[in-house]
């Protein structure tokens, strides 16, 4: 039987059936609410037991969500994959998985495009929401249609979704001396970013890296710092890598302030290794988001144009292989397990390779 129970000032329709599970969705009227449980009622009549047509995207996503967390691979709270998880949930709570449509889902692509989202941004957007659907269907045993797949010819056809562009932005000298110059100006600005800054520029790493070290992570003897859980194409857990601390990188991360850690959480931690490191082992602990929000404010106000902070990325691989570094040596700064993707952060001035190639025809002769 059907329960249709007020909630606050809307009516959520639960339905039960011996053997099988309950399914329940909310409505703004009451008798939004009858007309659904009864319509899941006759599915359920006709087919014996709940059918997959009953299963909204909105419980893929909470089930998807548990799954990750049982098996040791959490959602990261405050990550784009919470986010982007977040958006398509309040985007298609209710809708059901089986009955998914090219025009639905060309609808929430126009939306987020009009809301400023690349195309880009919102073919991750739709990835996502075929890899819920997929794994959770799987998971649940019910078959559904692969509404995403089928959609994606009019994504594409109506330029509503994209490939990321590559960049080849650097900053110049000049620029990089400006950024600085602007943080000097306003010392009350977080006054950890510009050795932030520097040591992005001269080891490569991505921002997300730089905020999860930890005091613990540095070899004091070697100039090395541990990267957890390293960005892999295939392997998420467990890819931890020692990088090297280049130029003066080691001594900016010396240059931070560091804060006791309470006594009871660090014997919590000895413990159970799976507790989290406390914000006082981390050697930035500011939000990430403040060192992009002030980069980009430097850069405004200095008239940088188009630079980002991950192009500091770029700048590290680039100026390792104008240095004469081999692959095998950038790839153990940078992390990259192939060439074709170090080659996309490799963005050398033909100019100076010009003038490089000069220089061995004048020594040759």
């Amino acid at each position: 039987m059907a329960s249709i129970l007020p909630i606050g000032n809307r009516w959520r329709a639960q339905v039960r059936r011996s053997g099988g599970k309950s399914i329940s969705k909310t409505f703004a009227t009451k008798r939004a609410a009858e007309m659904w449980a009864r319509e899941i009622e006759s599915e359920i009549d006709r087919g014996g037991g709940v059918e997959p047509a009953t299963v909204t995207v909105g419980e893929m996503i909470r089930k998807y969500r548990e799954a990750r967390k049982e098996s040791g691979r959490p959602i990261l709270e405050k990550s784009n994959e919470d986010y982007m998880l977040d958006r398509l949930d309040g985007e298609f709570k209710s809708d059901f998985a089986a009955k998914l449509t090219t025009e639905r889902i060309v609808g929430f692509a126009q939306k987020r495009r009009k809301a400023g989202a690349g195309g880009a941004t919102v073919d991750m957007d739709i990835s996502k929401l075929g890899t819920v659907i997929r794994h959770m269907a799987s998971l649940l045993g019910i078959t559904v249609p692969d509404a995403v797949t089928a959609a994606r010819p009019s994504l594409r056809h109506l330029r509503l979704i994209a490939t990321a562009a590559r960049r080849e932005r650097r900053p110049s000298p000049e620029e990089i001396e400006k950024i600085f110059e602007w943080f000097a100006e306003h010392p009350e600005r977080e006054p950890a970013i510009p050795d932030l800054i520097r040591i992005a520029m001269q080891c490569a790493f991505r921002r997300g890296e730089l905020f999860n070290l930890t005091w613990a992570d540095i070899d004091h003897d070697r100039h090395l710092a541990l990267v957890r859980d390293r960005k892999h194409p295939r392997q998420k857990i467990g890819n931890n890598e020692w990088v090297p601390l280049i130029g003066d990188s080691y001594e900016a991360i010396m240059r931070q302030p560091r804060y006791p850690v309470p006594e009871a959480y660090a014997e919590k931690r000895a413990a159970d290794p799976a507790v989290p490191p406390h914000k006082n082992e981390y050697i930035f602990r500011f939000n990430k988001g403040t060192a992009s929000k002030y980069f980009k404010l430097a850069c405004d106000e200095k008239g940088i144009v188009d630079l980002h902070l991950h192009d500091l990325r770029h700048e590290a691989t680039s100026a390792l292989f104008e240095a004469g570094w081999e692959i095998p040596e950038v790839a153990t700064v940078t992390g990259h397990k192939d060439w074709r993707n170090l080659k996309r952060y490799t963005n050398l001035d033909p100019a100076d390779v010009a003038r490089k190639g000069r220089l061995k025809l004048v020594t040759a002769t």
